[in-house]
């Protein structure tokens, strides 16, 4: 039964790898801007679930919680900007959503580590605005 269940399964498991390999062997613009899109979503879904992970713990600190979301906001303005102006050389042409999808990957997964670091704070640190578990 668990053999069959894992068979079953084993697509599913295997997906991501197979995207990965079809990424690094996009030869066409728009397979790489495909590829680009899908790395970012990857990412804006790690960050996403991080961000809940942190809400949870903020659950009795409304003024921390608070400040979380507009730090939040603030970062995915900061972001969205960001990226909009590093990829204004190429703005209109079909290596755009590539070059911003890059941009907006690279700032999303550097935000992950952030996340990442609130999580893991030691109870009793008082430099750092997630309590411990």
């Amino acid at each position: 039964m668990r053999a069959i269940l894992f068979l079953a399964l084993a697509p599913l498991l295997l997906a991501p790898l197979a995207q990965a390999d079809e990424c690094d062997s996009a030869t066409t613009q728009s397979d790489m801007n495909q590829c680009a899109g899908r790395q970012f979503q990857a990412a804006d879904k790690q960050l996403n679930n991080l961000y809940q992970q942190i809400n949870l713990r903020l659950k009795d600190q409304p003024q921390a919680k608070k400040l979380l979301v507009s730090a939040q906001r603030a970062w995915v303005a900061f972001r969205d900007a960001e990226c909009e102006f590093s990829s204004s050389g190429v703005e209109g042409g079909s290596v755009y959503p590539l070059v911003y999808s890059n941009c907006t990957t690279a700032l999303t997964k550097a935000r992950v580590e952030n996340f990442k670091t609130y999580l893991k704070c030691q109870e009793g640190d008082l430099s750092c605005p997630v309590p411990g578990l």
